[in-house]
């Protein structure tokens, strides 16, 4: 009943607000923070008595942090008498179900939640979101057949189609913590002809990954494994624009003739450097092979430890591809150690035309230190042979440049190299974040600094940005 007093209020004191089109009436329902208070809107008036079940809802459900049997049973029968509750409902838009530790007593339960979402509410975006577990949750076969799907998330869920999935529009898909087979992926995909973006975290066991779709022009893998080291996943990709790798991705082999349409790529790999020296060999010609994949992109992002490899493979005296790249974006270590690989890298990228330089913070070099020391870096750097002008760069940005910048003088040698040799420079951002406000008249020091630094483009300007 307070509902109603509220909204006769809003009428002030009649039934106006009952006389607004019905969209208008569905956006004010939509805008109640407890759903259950649109259902109570039912006994307003006649108007309103059916007017609830075209309100578009969002149910989501978040198991509680709770190793106790009762508690999670629970939140089971919670999540069921819900979905009761709001089965008559016809515009559910979204199911979202996370943190339940997966257990092979709990299938008929989420069963029933995949039957909910593909059968009845017919909703648009589903996630089955499971933690951490010892087993993964077996896809039912009739979840396969939907059309409302267009939004998809599966974590720790097995997925093993009799046929060809048919998910007509669906047009993202996220697979995490699960094993595949190829025969498996081919059917789901192929049965995804409006698939717009695919990602796949933490699979294993796929050797080939074919997409023929011109549709699906979004790539991401993350923490790729096999168990079997020696067996690569080749990607097979003529039509994607995005291709992101995160993490642990030592065995993924592109070519350029594979994914030839590829406009931008992320290279956020990350191994672990304890290895013996002879698979620290693999992983730097792993990166040589990913970087000669996609020296044709015309975007490049590399993750610092990228950059640390590059800067050991310019000391073994290795030679970046030359490269299309017109964008390319560094995450760089606070570490003068890392200068020769970066310049050296630049030099294969000769139509570059903006350059950003994410500063990462202080990321130890282990490695790198087991090469060179710092002293050497820096005399490398002063003298080494980094000529060539860059004909193209009009815009370089340094982002996350942290503390005082009488502090990151270190960065000075950076950037004197970028001014003498990009002879059409434009612009040169220094997007600074600043601890204390002692930071000011530094900044006004240092702006004037860089503004006396020599430089070949007249028509330059220094900006600082925090």
């Amino acid at each position: 009943m307070e509902t109603q007093k509220k909204i006769m209020a809003a009428a002030g004191g009649g039934d106006r607000l009952s006389d607004l089109p019905e969209p208008i009436l569905l956006h004010i329902l939509s805008k109640l923070w407890d759903k259950k208070q649109v259902v109570r809107t039912s006994i307003l008036s006649t108007r309103w008595r059916f007017l609830w079940m075209s309100v578009p809802l969002s149910l989501g459900f978040t198991f509680p942090n709770s190793e106790n049997q009762n508690d999670i049973l629970a939140y089971l029968a919670l999540i069921n008498r819900e979905l009761y509750y709001w089965k008559s409902c016809e515009k559910i838009k979204r199911l979202f179900v996370s943190s339940l530790r997966y257990d092979k007593i709990y299938a008929k339960d989420v069963d029933l939640w995949v039957h909910f979402a593909t059968k009845v509410a017919n909703v648009e975006v589903f996630t089955l979101d499971f933690y951490s577990s010892q087993q993964n949750y077996e896809f039912p076969q009739f979840g396969y057949k939907n059309s409302s799907l267009r939004e998809l998330v599966l974590s720790y869920c097995q997925l093993n189609p009799c046929g060809s999935a048919n998910w007509s529009n669906l047009v993202s898909l996220s697979i995490g913590n699960a094993e595949l087979t190829d025969g498996a992926t081919e059917k789901v995909l192929s049965g995804c002809p409006n698939l717009e973006c695919l990602e796949l975290r933490k699979v294993s066991g796929i050797q080939r990954l074919e997409i023929r779709s011109v549709k699906l022009r979004e790539l991401t893998i993350e923490e790729y494994y096999d168990k079997n080291h020696d067996i690569w996943l080749e990607i097979i990709a003529p039509h994607i624009k995005h291709l992101e790798i995160i993490g642990m991705c030592s065995e993924i082999r592109i070519e350029q003739t594979n994914v030839a349409s590829l406009v931008y790529a992320i290279l956020r790999l990350n191994f672990d450097f304890e290895d013996e020296e002879s698979n620290l060999e693999k992983k730097f010609s792993y990166l040589k092979e990913l970087l000669h994949g996609v020296a044709h992109v015309e975007n490049l992002e590399l993750s610092t430890w990228c950059i640390e490899c590059l800067s050991i493979l310019e000391l073994k005296g290795w030679r970046s591809p030359p490269s299309r790249r017109k964008f390319l974006e560094l995450s760089v270590a606070e570490d003068q150690l890392d200068f020769p690989g970066i310049c050296s890298f630049l030099q294969s990228s000769l139509d570059l035309e903006t350059l950003v330089i994410d500063w990462f913070g202080d990321s130890p070099r282990d490695l790198l230190s087991r090469y060179t020391n710092k002293d050497k870096q820096t005399m490398r750097f002063e003298t080494h042979n980094f000529n060539g002008s860059f004909p193209h760069l009009k815009t370089v940005k340094i982002d996350n440049l942290w503390g005082l910048l009488s502090e990151n003088k270190f960065v000075l040698p950076l950037v004197k190299y970028l001014l003498k040799h990009a002879i059409v420079l434009e612009k040169f951002v220094i997007a600074a974040s600043f601890l204390g406000s002692d930071a000011f008249p530094d900044h006004a020091e240092m702006t004037q600094e860089f503004l006396s630094l020599p430089r070949s483009s007249p028509h330059i300007s220094v900006v600082f940005s925090y």
